[in-house]
């Protein structure tokens, strides 16, 4: 018997224009093709396009997805005595036809899967012919909405009539590519006799122990006249010997249940370690093996606890019977040309949420299934995932071809992602049925599906089949009492974006409200919500030109894609600050803003814990250049909302909230350790008296929350313009701000500033002289690579803060240039002028 191998087949190909709008250059012109890759990466590589994230270079190379490209390269291949030669495509971007020696072997349409040929009739012994020739995304998406018929949507494209990444045809924040490309690995498998067609393993603790479950799907080119076994042998902490178990393959089907007298538990981050244990599968025939995977695993239970409450319905997720606060990010493709994010920047960004007390990312449903490395590194780390299904904020059609292939890209996607420990729950789609209730779709559809086939039927239905053990909603935001009559055509129950049931999505506050009326709001669950700001400076002038460089300079409205993206942080802005003269005055104000805003709206959502369990910001990370709601820009540059989550998700927090009428100091503790500690409780003055002090003895349980009253004479100012009251209990501080900052009397904090060098960076010591709001260190002003840990410190009179910068090696920051005003920046300063 022979084992099963793999061939990559990544070398020697080219690509050429095949048909399309491509500038005169191209005509004729055959280029070398990265495979994994993409179109643009190619044309990038041999200095044929501009950079598409500077400038206007986006609208200069729109041309791009109306073009036809083909891809093709020529291995050699010789009979090696196995029975069958497949071809696989791990993913291709996005419509194309395959050919195999001149004969068309495949008809693709959907990036979101794999696809495999049975390709041994037409290997020829020398050298092959392989291409792939992909038709261009934006007409062929056009002419399928025709055939299809229009659904509502966001923006004008219609992406929801083809099976590609939603935001590849742009978004609120992201420049529209219309990539192309063999974006996957392609290889050929050789293979006899059988091979593991499907692999599903699951790790359940029981007690201190645990068992592995296998299950596999054989391909066979015998028709089940060989006799087959399925061996799986299970390795991690506390085992002193493998765990070996074997079973008979019948038909096309194999089960193993593997024992384990001990299976460590494996937590998120914050929560406890993360072992994972190595499954090594194999299948074999007559004593040898013919092919084998391998999946590492963790011993987990996760549930979310919807069981409906005196308030409504709660949304908590609960690992290992321990009911977890979620601090979380959405996640956007990390660069809009996806095929250039590899392991290493999976981890930058993973180690960047973690650093800021991170604990769930959600995989948004307008991008993309995201690579193996991603889903291995939150395994390792212990970020836990929530993975929507790929349907964003437009009405999908469920008639075919669609229909088939969505069908197909979800099997393949749940079995893929539901070994992950990290793997919380799959989601149907992100705002759609929200959409179908309030967007005016009824009257637009107008009797047209929109996709609750897909979230109330064929997911539960697949899941059910293929991971009853993963969660699962429908969507994002849900209320876990609404359903779905497909007699009436309408959904029953509450209304998806309601805040007592559930999940909610609050965006009225960016759109429409000033910040501080989130505080209006106390849902079980808030799943997306936040607020705009531009990139890190330097991000801002690499990626511009514009001089004079301003808010609307060309440039600028180029990487500003929200509608009246501008007016709403100028709207959002001048509630708390004036409207500053100067560009990087604007900048920092903006950037401020932005914190101050979702810094604020994660205080007030912890504060309810445990009737609120968790708020997942809207958004960790950019894919270029651009004005969004990110916390880490395009260039991987933390912004100051970075520190923001960084304070509001620390494991130990005390604020100050508004509750009827009155003023409390509530205390949050997110580690397994009771919290004893003197909560001292002062109203100082800008110019440092203090005015009013009382300190008690507190006790917060082990993941618990204290609400404690304030006094009158603490909570009430005398002069409102300049006070403030701080609440503090060991290194946690919250603060109290009885006036605006534009009506305060803030002034110079008189900050000073000394260095030293320590591991990994310079530490900056800044000492204020007086009361000193929201410091911090715009580092890049410095050196590009300069990048601080640590921001929005408030700083009383006399007191010192301190801020590691993380910076290149070698690299030595100059102290003046550190405390130069334009990169030591408070909120002073925007009210001082």
């Amino acid at each position: 018997m022979t084992h099963l191998s793999r061939r990559p087949l990544h070398d020697g190909w080219t690509v050429h224009v095949a048909a399309g709008p491509a500038p005169e250059t191209l005509e004729g012109l055959t280029v070398p093709a990265a495979v994994p890759g993409s179109i643009h990466v190619d044309l990038l590589a041999e200095g044929l396009i501009p950079d598409p994230f500077h400038g206007d270079n986006e609208s200069l190379l729109a041309w791009i997805g109306l073009v036809d490209w083909t891809y093709r390269t020529t291995f050699a291949w010789t009979p090696d005595g196995n029975e069958r030669h497949d071809l696989v495509f791990e993913g291709l971007d996005t419509v194309a036809t395959v050919r195999l020696n001149g004969t068309v072997i495949g008809e693709v349409a959907n990036q979101h899967r794999s696809y495999r040929y049975e390709a041994a009739a037409l290997l020829r012994d020398g050298d092959n012919d392989l291409e792939v020739a992909f038709r261009a995304p934006v007409p062929y998406a056009n002419q399928a909405s025709l055939e299809l018929g229009a659904r509502p949507r966001p923006y004008p494209l219609p992406y929801e009539a083809i099976r590609k990444s939603a935001c590849s045809f742009g978004w609120d924040w992201g420049i529209a590519t219309y990539t192309s490309g063999i974006w996957k690995p392609v290889r050929l498998e050789s293979w006899s006799t059988a091979r593991l067609a499907q692999t599903r393993v699951v790790a359940t603790p029981d007690g201190d122990g645990g068992r592995v479950t296998v299950d596999v799907r054989i391909d066979r080119t015998d028709a089940g006249g060989t006799p087959l076994e399925v061996r799986a042998v299970v390795s991690g902490p506390g085992l002193d010997d493998d765990a070996t178990a074997v079973a008979a393959v019948v038909g096309e089907d194999g089960h193993v249940d593997v024992e384990l007298p001990a299976a460590r538990r494996w937590w998120p981050v914050g929560h406890g370690d993360q072992p994972l244990y190595t499954v090594e599968v194999s299948l074999h025939a007559q004593g040898e093996a013919v092919d084998a995977t391998t999946r590492r695993v963790g011993f987990r239970t996760v549930r979310w606890d919807t069981e409906p409450d005196a308030a409504g319905t709660p949304y908590t997720l609960v690992v290992n019977d321990r009911p977890v606060f979620v601090k979380g990010v959405n996640w956007i493709p990390d660069d809009a040309l996806p095929v250039r994010v590899d392991r290493d920047r999976y981890e930058r960004r993973f180690r960047q949420a973690i650093d800021a007390n991170v604990n769930l990312i959600r995989v948004w449903g307008g991008g993309l299934y995201e690579s193996d490395d991603f889903y291995d590194l939150a395994d390792e780390l212990g970020l836990l995932v929530w993975q929507d299904f790929l349907f964003a904020c437009a009405a999908y059609p469920e008639e075919e071809p669609l229909r088939s292939e969505i069908e197909a890209e979800a099997r393949e996607n749940i079995v893929r992602l539901s070994s992950h420990a990290s793997l919380a729950q799959l989601v149907g789609n992100n705002e759609n049925l929200w959409g179908f209730e309030d967007w005016g779709w009824k009257l637009s559809l107008d009797g047209k599906s929109w996709g609750a086939t897909y979230y109330y039927e064929l997911f539960p239905a697949l899941i059910a089949e293929l991971a009853p053990h993963v969660p699962y909603a429908p969507g994002s935001p849900f209320s876990p009492e609404t359903g779905w009559d497909a007699a009436s055509g309408r959904q029953t129950g509450p209304h998806p974006n309601d805040e007592k049931h559930g999940s909610m999505h609050l965006w009225e506050q960016w759109n429409r409200r000033d910040w501080p009326t989130y505080r209006e709001h106390t849902p079980r669950f808030v799943a997306e919500f936040g607020w705009q700001a531009p990139p890190a400076w330097t991000t801002l002038v690499e990626s511009v030109d514009d001089a004079p460089l301003t808010p609307e300079s060309p440039g600028m409205i180029v990487h500003q894609k929200a509608m009246e993206g501008n007016a709403k942080l100028t709207n959002g802005l001048l509630p708390h600050f004036r409207m500053p003269v100067d560009m990087e005055t604007w900048h920092w104000a903006m950037q401020l803003n932005q914190a101050l805003a979702v810094g604020a709206a994660l205080d007030h959502f912890r504060s309810w814990a445990p009737h609120t369990m968790g708020a997942v910001v809207w958004q960790l990370n950019d894919c270029w250049p651009v004005t969004s709601w990110a916390a880490i820009d395009g260039a991987e540059r933390v912004k100051p909302l970075f520190h923001a989550l960084k304070n509001a998700f620390a494991p130990r927090v005390a604020t100050v909230q508004p509750r009827d009428g009155r003023l409390v100091a509530v205390l949050g503790n997110d580690t397994d350790e009771a919290w004893s500690a003197p909560l001292r409780i002062r109203r100082v003055s800008f110019g440092g008296d203090v005015l009013a002090d009382r300190t008690v003895e507190v006790k917060v349980e082990a993941r618990g929350t204290l609400v404690a009253d304030i006094d009158a004479d603490l909570a009430t100012a005398t002069d409102a313009a300049s006070e403030a009251l701080v609440v503090d209990a060991d290194a946690a501080r919250g603060v109290w701000y009885f006036a605006e900052p534009r009506e305060s009397t803030l002034g110079d904090p008189g900050l000073t500033v000394s260095t030293r060098t320590v591991e990994g960076g310079t530490e900056v010591s800044i000492t204020a002289e007086r009361f000193a709001r929201d410091v911090s260190l715009l580092a890049d002003k410095v050196h590009a690579s300069a990048q601080p840990a640590d921001g929005l410190l408030t700083l009383l009179p006399g007191e010192t803060g301190r801020i590691v910068v993380h910076h290149g090696a070698g690299v030595a920051l100059d102290t003046d240039a550190l405390a130069h005003p334009r990169v030591l920046r408070s909120a002073n300063q925007l009210v001082t002028g």
